[in-house]
């Protein structure tokens, strides 16, 4: 029988706020271990490259990161933002350790090639080193990754955050029975983005085409659920979508996706 294995996304928005933040990093602290946290940090990076008189530039939810924007995203994510969960954890008595695909060659990708739109030095993902991962874990580490991967010859890419979990949730997912959960703002997928209360509480592929089409699921959702369920194709054991809260031993509402 597998061990069970905890893979937890947080986004910008509960890192940007200082109490929800501290509030998540109690709960994951108190989470079972073994466990993985994997976090952005792009409105942090968006307000930086702002002081900086950087225009950011988005394209369907997605940052176009030109030579100027990666070095921003790199101190951000794996610097700022990183570091700082890595502390906050460390005086919880959660022994994290803060990385980036580039270390422990732990996440390989490569440049998203250009098609109708170039997104400059994103990432998409190639292979994900479970068996570097596997020895954090069996060292009693909990890793803390930020969302840069490297493309083998020195190249750190700017990867989503959400893909960087599903991937290192499908690839752990060999050894371990793998929970992937997307924490942010909302309680979960909403039927009425006006009503906080209106979560929809399960949703399988067949919902989520239909759902789509109505344009309840839209935007910024909408690669957030598809690398959900690309994830549970995968062998993923299961798949969570809520507020921070969701991760406690008692949690509130929240959407579990399904085949």
């Amino acid at each position: 029988m597998k061990s069970k294995l905890a893979v937890v996304k947080i986004g910008g928005n509960v890192i940007e706020n200082k109490e929800e933040l501290s509030g998540f990093l109690n709960l994951f602290a108190q989470m079972e271990s073994p466990k993985i946290l994997v976090h952005g940090g792009g409105k942090k990076a968006t307000q930086i490259l702002k002081k900086m008189g950087i225009t950011p530039k988005m394209e369907g939810g997605r940052r176009i990161t030109d030579a100027e924007s990666l070095e921003v995203v790199t101190m951000v994510y794996g610097g700022l933002a990183n570091k700082t969960i890595v502390a906050k954890l460390q005086a919880q008595a959660c022994n994290a350790i803060g990385l980036s695909g580039a270390d422990a060659d732990a996440i390989r990708a490569h440049k998203r090639p250009v098609k109708e739109i170039d997104y400059g030095f994103a990432g998409d993902i190639d292979i994900v080193n479970t068996e570097a991962i596997a020895n954090l874990l069996h060292s009693g580490f909990v890793p803390v990754f930020c969302a840069l991967t490297h493309n083998g010859k020195g190249q750190l890419l700017n990867t989503n955050a959400d893909t960087i979990a599903s991937e290192i949730a499908i690839g752990m997912g060999h050894s371990y029975e793998t929970t992937l959960y997307y924490c942010f703002e909302k309680r979960g997928v909403l039927s009425d983005m006006t009503d906080d209360n209106s979560v929809i509480e399960t949703i399988d592929y067949k919902n989520y085409m239909e759902l789509r089409e109505k344009g309840i699921i839209s935007q910024g959702m909408l690669p957030k659920l598809e690398n959900c369920f690309h994830a549970l194709q995968k062998n993923v054991h299961k798949v969570c979508i809520g507020a921070i809260s969701m991760i406690d031993s008692e949690p509130g509402l929240y959407t579990t996706l399904t085949l």
